[in-house]
């Protein structure tokens, strides 16, 4: 059964597992090899990842019908910035490839945006990848404009997204 959870920092080594996973099986018609292993040339480490997580607002769908060395095993994870500056900014959103299409980074946007209303955050953004392009747009967000990021020399196309939360 898949849950979604708060994040937890025994799942950290997973979160950066799952990463590196749903970047490796991108199609390479939206990115290509070099733009790929630019993103993600190997998982960081568990201390990366935690840090990263924790300083940010996350969760986790976790599939309780499987078990990793004793612990439930994490399929997909968003987060969400709650600093000041970047306040509403959505930093992650992946799902392992075999979780695609299972409605697994639904349950996660829509748990996010739930927490986000509850907080009084008034705008979510995103700078979302080719692939997570149509989630967000179904959802509501509007595109503000194309992006890039330069990575390893690499020039890596997202798109810049918002939208407004209200009651």
């Amino acid at each position: 059964m898949l849950s979604v959870i708060p994040y937890e920092s025994k799942f950290a080594a997973q979160v950066s597992l799952i990463f590196h996973h749903a970047i490796e099986h991108i199609p390479e018609t939206m990115y290509p090899i070099e733009q790929k292993q630019a993103w993600s040339f190997a998982p960081r480490s568990a201390y990366h990842w935690h840090k990263r997580m924790s300083r940010t607002q996350a969760w986790l769908v976790v599939d309780d019908s499987l078990s990793l060395n004793g612990l439930d095993k994490c399929v997909g994870f968003i987060n969400l910035e709650t600093h000041f500056q970047h306040r509403g900014y959505i930093d992650s959103l992946y799902v392992l490839p075999a979780y695609q299409g299972k409605r697994v980074a639904t349950s996660l946007y829509l748990t996010m945006e739930a927490w986000a209303q509850k907080q009084g955050i008034s705008h979510l953004y995103v700078d979302a990848s080719k692939l997570s392009k149509s989630l967000f747009l179904t959802h509501g967000f509007t595109l503000k404009h194309k992006s890039y990021q330069e990575k390893r020399g690499q020039i890596l196309q997202s798109f810049y997204l918002t939208k407004a939360l209200v009651d």
